[in-house]
């Protein structure tokens, strides 16, 4: 994907409490950098809910398709993300 004259990654993640298993759906080119942030409290609605963990992401070739998929991922219950999230830590093992 082109995005200010380079070809960069960019990824819709899932990251989830560790105090009450709430998940956060978002988009980042980096998304272990924006755990991060999360952890320090930059954000509002994440940092009474610290910590969090990433618990899943997807690269994207395109910011349409990253949009498209954030969006079907917000829309979903917390069964499916835990689904998710134990599919990537499973697919991420060794």
């Amino acid at each position: 994907m082109w995005w200010g004259g380079g070809i960069i990654e960019i990824f819709t993640y899932i990251i989830q409490s560790l105090n009450n298993e709430t998940f956060y759906t978002g988009i980042s080119n980096s998304p272990s950098k924006r755990v991060t942030e999360h952890n320090r409290g930059k954000l509002s609605y994440t940092a009474v809910r610290r910590p969090w963990k990433l618990v899943y992401k997807k690269r994207h070739n395109s910011y349409g398709e990253v949009r498209k998929h954030e969006k079907l991922l917000k829309k979903k219950n917390k069964k499916y993300k835990k689904y998710l999230a134990e599919k990537w830590a499973a697919s991420s093992v060794g």
